[in-house]
């Protein structure tokens, strides 16, 4: 029986419409006569969707009893017994109900698709498996519903349902995706414009990826040798030389000429992993192919230009870019090279591009330094080995008479001469080559006890043992080369990374720094000296380890100048040149973190002047209006009631008491949040974090809030916050009141709440003027205002309490627009377990 066919529409989000193509894919079938039947289909109470299944035959649904609740599932074995062409099956990525044959539905789907039937199927971007850390960094949801990636590959169609953010956030505003009373959430969460777009890329590029995959195998199924221009793929061959950096930049310019350009640099290696590149270079390559958005590649192989084409055309790629040659013009005796190589051989449908840079024509450098660092005691064990073991062995063998001959003989002085190889290198083997020799000739070959050999085939023998006596201690030391110096770039690179990483993220103090030096380099003491001008003298910005009395760079043993004011001194031993170059990176960190240090403590200065002159004087402007309009008020009551030339009736009297308990009451809320301002002001404020019940706090906060005026909306199956519960209190009910001061009389403000993933979010929304989008910010500042509020409605501070309380009880507290038109409050705070399902909020996040 034949394997049936799986087609998937893929969209970016919920409501760019994969049902409704489903759908019409489906009325399209039955018009040609296929048998096809909805297996199972969510419509969420769209219209239009539900208006689409009108003439489409529908398997009825099994339900099943959970937790006390009926739901309905896709009914496998009725679909099975009815056995159609093709079967309709939404939501691809849906976890069935406990107690279903499957735990999830494409398992379902797998077992149509062996039955032999055909089958359409929908599911969003968010749900594939290897996205979900991609799309909750984007969105901030993480999707507990999700499908192997490798089960949308394997479907034999995959149709990208494409909508953009603006149309999306026009339909769900008609009311065509959610309800109305959970479109408001919805566009200012998971639906936000840049959501969209992000989300939107990544379907975009999986499915390229998809269709690239689709091409590869079609070229490879029917034995495509010839390039297919589909896009620009620019191969760079790199050969870790200084001018690879000039031509990746060029292809990358190349790249950026046709649209969806790919650059890929690719360095070939003998297959014996031996190489003269720098793997420095070749680090810093990579790293900028990789910031210009390309690829890094290293490839095997001996044949360099046949290496290269076969990787060119194994990608797909259009044009090779490489560089002008640098060998020597006499070096072209030894054949053409790699460009004209591959130039030759690359045929019509391979650009190849020579670049000239700085370096063509120079020759490939001098091979490294001899002499490997292989230690002194190896060293002297190899001379011993290369000197005095000969002459112990032809010791040996002229007292004891073995009769071995003259092939054994040699065999066992060029084991002699490999012992030297391996422990001390090339000059320790040379001598036992050469030592060796001699005493074979002298002791061991007729005639002995005389220069001359009478043998013919004896002279070859002394000889061949020479020429592998040579042999093998280059190969060694060839190797103890290599070894050491992989080890050192490989020590570099990591120092230089440790570098570069603190100077990203400007982590590392200057003492830190110095202690770094000492460490790395097993120095006594490291001083940073400075100087105002040349004539100043020397003082010490920075010092680690014994007190040296270095003060001058000319008394340490090593002196690094950073500019003419400043140098880096170390005493203890003295370094190498080659060290030098690491020295002078981690000299101009130094002398960047102590500029930075200072820059810091400057701005910090700055900051608390300037800090503390705008609370003095929002403080004297509050004192001399906003506290004296209640105490001016109080004071004319008190005034009023005392005057004894006046008889006050009882409801005069009752309007003049009230008015001081309105004056009170303002003054009382003014000096409250002067002293909450100066308890966040100077680090005073310890919370008690425990785990509370929003429905117990939130009530209250609204003690002081007309009941018309806000209309409360808190789920009780929401989970509980950890926070504190008396400044949770003060939060709300600040942002309430601001929002009620806000917001029109007639509509009320609404204090919903819902759950986010770990967060549980209590959204203050009013109908009022709103904020535009650069002063939301500034709203929460000290002793701001926004708009043409009247003086004598507070001092400003109400909401810069409340982000001041909510960032002390690890929450956050934001400003968004309110669709329609208004501001909503966002209070993100800890959730203290993560909810069994996802209510109120979450449910306009997914569908």
């Amino acid at each position: 029986m034949a394997r049936g066919r799986l087609r998937i529409y893929l969209g970016a989000a919920p409501g760019v419409g994969k049902t409704y193509a489903m759908l019409s894919e489906a009325h399209r079938r039955i018009e040609r006569g296929t048998d096809c039947v909805v297996a199972f289909l969510e419509h969420h109470h769209r219209p239009r969707t539900e208006v689409m299944l009108h003439g489409l035959e529908q398997v009825p649904r099994r339900r099943l009893d959970y937790r006390d609740t009926v739901f309905t599932e896709m009914d496998i074995d009725a679909v099975l017994a009815r056995r159609p062409q093709v079967a309709l099956v939404d939501e691809l990525a849906h976890t069935n109900i406990p107690g279903s044959r499957n735990t999830k539905r494409w398992q379902d789907i797998e077992e149509l698709l062996a039955a032999g039937i055909d089958v359409i199927s929908t599911v969003n971007i968010q749900h594939l498996e290897s996205l979900g850390d991609v799309v909750e960094s984007i969105t901030g949801v993480r999707q507990q519903e999700t499908v192997p990636d490798e089960v949308v590959r394997r479907a034999a169609q995959i149709e990208l349902v494409d909508m953009s953010p603006e149309a999306l956030r026009r339909r769900m505003a008609h009311g065509n995706v959610y309800k109305p009373d959970k479109v408001d959430a919805a566009l200012a969460n998971y639906f936000r414009p840049g959501n969209l777009t992000a989300l939107r890329e990544l379907a975009l590029l999986w499915l390229a990826d998809r269709v690239d995959e689709h091409l590869t195998e079609y070229r490879r199924a029917h034995r495509v040798s010839k390039i297919w221009g589909s896009r620009e793929r620019i191969v760079v061959g790199l050969t870790g030389g200084p001018e690879g950096r000039t031509l990746i930049r060029r292809a990358a310019r190349l790249a950026e000429k046709g649209a969806g350009g790919e650059v890929l640099a690719v360095y070939v290696t003998s297959s014996d992993g031996l190489t003269s590149a720098s793997p420095k270079e070749l680090a810093v390559q990579r790293t900028l192919v990789e910031d210009l958005g390309g690829t890094f590649h290293q490839v095997v192989g001996d044949d360099v230009p046949a290496a290269l084409l076969d990787f060119a055309r194994g990608v797909n790629a259009t044009q090779i870019v490489l560089g002008v040659s640098r060998r020597k013009s006499w070096q072209y005796v030894l054949g053409p090279g790699v460009g004209a190589t591959v130039a030759r051989d690359s045929g019509p449908d391979l650009d190849v591009h020579l670049i000239t840079h700085d370096e063509a024509g120079k020759g490939r450098g001098l091979p490294a330094a001899r002499g490997a660092r292989l230690g002194r005691p190896r060293i002297l064990w190899g001379w011993f080995a290369g000197t005095a073991g000969p002459m112990l062995l032809t010791l040996l063998l002229t007292h004891v008479d073995a009769g071995l001959g003259l092939t054994n003989d040699m065999l066992l002085f060029l084991t002699l001469t490999v012992a030297a190889a391996l422990l001390g290198g090339l000059l320790p083997a040379l001598a036992s080559a050469a030592f060796g020799s001699m005493l074979l000739n002298w002791y061991f070959t007729p005639p002995v006890h005389r220069i001359t050999i009478a043998d013919p085939k004896n002279i070859l023998a002394l000889a061949i043992f020479v020429a592998v006596a040579v042999s093998v201690a280059s190969v060694v030391d060839l190797a103890a080369r290599r070894t050491h110096q992989a080890a050192r770039l490989r020590a570099e690179s990591e120092i230089l990374s440790y570098l570069a990483g603190n100077v990203l993220r400007g982590e590392t103090s200057l003492e830190a720094l110095l202690q770094r030096v000492r460490e790395t380099f097993a120095m006594e003491s490291v001083s940073l000296l400075e100087r105002d001008d040349d004539s100043a003298p020397w003082t010490v910005a920075g010092r680690v380890g014994p007190d040296a009395r270095t003060d001058r760079p000319e008394s340490a043993d090593v002196d690094v100048p950073v500019g003419d004011r400043m140098a880096l001194a170390l005493t203890g031993r003295v370094l190498p040149a080659e060290d030098r170059r690491v020295l002078a990176a981690f000299a101009a960190q130094a002398a960047v973190v102590l500029h930075h240090r200072r820059l810091q403590e400057e701005a910090d200065r700055a900051k608390v002047l300037a800090e503390g002159n705008r609370m003095r004087t929002a403080l004297l402007a509050a004192v001399s209006h906003d506290l004296r309009t209640p105490l001016a008020g109080i004071k004319a009551a008190v005034t009023s009631l005392r005057s004894e030339d006046v008889s006050w009736s009882e409801e005069d009297q009752a309007e003049l008491l009230a008015g001081i308990e309105e004056g009170c009451d303002r003054l009382d809320h003014l000096i409250g949040n002067l002293l909450d301002m100066s308890r966040l002001q100077t680090g005073t404020v310890a919370p008690i974090i425990r785990d509370i019940d929003l429905d117990e706090v939130v009530p209250m906060a609204l003690a002081g809030v007309p009941e018309d005026r806000v209309e409360l909306d808190i789920p009780e199956v929401l989970p509980m916050v950890r926070v504190d519960m008396g400044l949770l209190e003060r939060v709300v009910a600040n942002v309430v009141e601001n929002a009620v001061k806000y917001g029109p009389p007639d509509e009320p403000v609404l204090v919903s709440a819902g759950s986010l993933g770990d967060r549980v979010e209590v959204r203050i929304v009013d109908r009022g003027p709103g904020v535009p989008d650069e002063a939301k910010d500034r709203i929460f500042e000290p002793f701001q205002r926004y708009g043409d509020v009247p003086r004598g409605t507070g001092v400003g501070l109400g909401l810069a309490v409340a982000r001041g309380f909510a960032e002390a009880i690890v929450g956050t507290l934001r400003a968004e627009d309110t669709p329609g038109g208004g501001l909503t409050m966002v209070l993100s705070l800890p959730a203290a377990g993560r909810p069994q399902a996802a209510v109120g909020l979450s449910d306009a996040a997914t569908p």
